[in-house]
């Protein structure tokens, strides 16, 4: 009897299928520590506990985008251990704050197959929810992913193509219960633009740039516990390189918008998001901003804006694609998400 897990291939999956991942984690002030060693994360509400509290919240919480990590490491094993690419991500929400002492388990559900042209992978769509030790539903997202077939002669599984938003509306936001920035101190918060000071078409160059080190990848990947044999094992890949976790690259540009975004304070949708280049060590990761939307939520000070994250490795900025409608080559990251500020 094989003990072993080799993993899912293509032609392993069903769509209506629910996958239970395994092991759940506790998360503690641990993860905030590591996550702001391996990124240069300054945004004050995860930051300061008395800076959380005197915006409503219990205390600060668990990084948003750490949040992600830790629900998307959880699927590795089920949806991407054999993943050529992370493709996609789209309607992916922030239901709830996560705090220091919860424990966060995940699952998902198949929710589309097309087996590409080449007959030897597939692209596999899930929706993948992470849960509390409260059964409440914390974060969740689809995500679309080249899965290996084991054996290209295998029956091929019915196509179906979920229909996706492209974006969604301020009112599929959901603001953290006791939010309110009416004592909100910008001075703490290291600059004075709220909402209001903001304007749809804005592009904001963050300037700053962080070289990846192969030693802070390999040990971001391992924090998350994500298995994907890309990111650890170099005989998998041609070049003998290890590929980047692309959860790596969205952090890092993520917290490099605090340089003209530091009062955007809380991700709360992901409309969508393309790994459009791969990043090695080495590489020097860059970014750059737009906004794209601006709205009010429903929470009387709480504004929203609909950012477009781009992180490159050179070219110059506020450039994305080439007049063949493809990303060019400096382009590593396209996330679209909505962020929650002062008005």
């Amino acid at each position: 009897m094989v003990k072993t897990n080799p993993g899912r291939f293509f032609e392993d999956y069903t769509v209506g299928e629910t996958i239970h991942h395994a092991v759940p984690r506790t998360v503690s002030g641990g993860e905030r520590a590591l996550y702001h060693a391996l990124y240069p994360a300054r945004h004050a509400l995860y930051s300061s506990d008395e800076f959380a509290r005197a915006c409503g919240l219990l205390a600060s919480p668990l990084d948003d985008i750490a949040a992600f990590h830790v629900v998307f490491g959880k699927t590795v094993p089920d949806i991407s251990l054999n993943a050529i690419a992370n493709l996609g991500y789209a309607e992916g929400r922030w239901l709830k704050p996560i705090y220091p002492g919860d424990t966060l388990r995940s699952s998902s559900e198949v929710i589309g197959l097309k087996q590409n042209s080449n007959g030897k992978s597939g692209v596999v769509w899930v929706r993948t929810k992470g849960t509390n030790q409260r059964d409440e539903v914390v974060l969740d997202y689809v995500r679309w992913v080249m899965v290996r077939k084991r054996n290209v002669d295998a029956r091929s599984p019915d196509t179906f193509i979920p229909e996706l938003k492209p974006a969604l509306e301020v009112g599929d936001l959901v603001v953290p219960e006791g939010l309110t920035f009416d004592n909100y101190d910008y001075t703490l918060a290291g600059e004075p633009h709220r909402w209001s000071d903001y304007d749809i078409g804005e592009t904001i160059d963050h300037v700053d740039g962080v070289t990846v080190e192969e030693a802070e990848h390999m040990m971001a990947t391992r924090l998350w516990q994500n298995t994907a044999k890309v990111h650890f094992d170099a005989t998998l890949r041609e070049d003998g390189q290890r590929l980047i976790y692309g959860g790596h690259v969205i952090s890092m540009a993520r917290t490099l918008s605090f340089n003209g975004l530091a009062n955007a304070q809380i991700v709360a949708g992901l409309n969508a998001g393309a790994h459009a280049n791969p990043c090695y060590s080495g590489d020097t990761i860059k970014a750059w901003s737009e906004v794209l939307d601006k709205a009010e939520t429903n929470i009387p000070g709480v504004g929203a804006l609909r950012l477009r994250l781009v992180a490159t490795k050179g070219g110059a900025p506020f450039t994305l694609k080439g007049e063949d409608g493809k990303y060019l080559p400096h382009v590593m990251l396209d996330l679209d998400y909505w962020a929650l500020m002062p008005m």
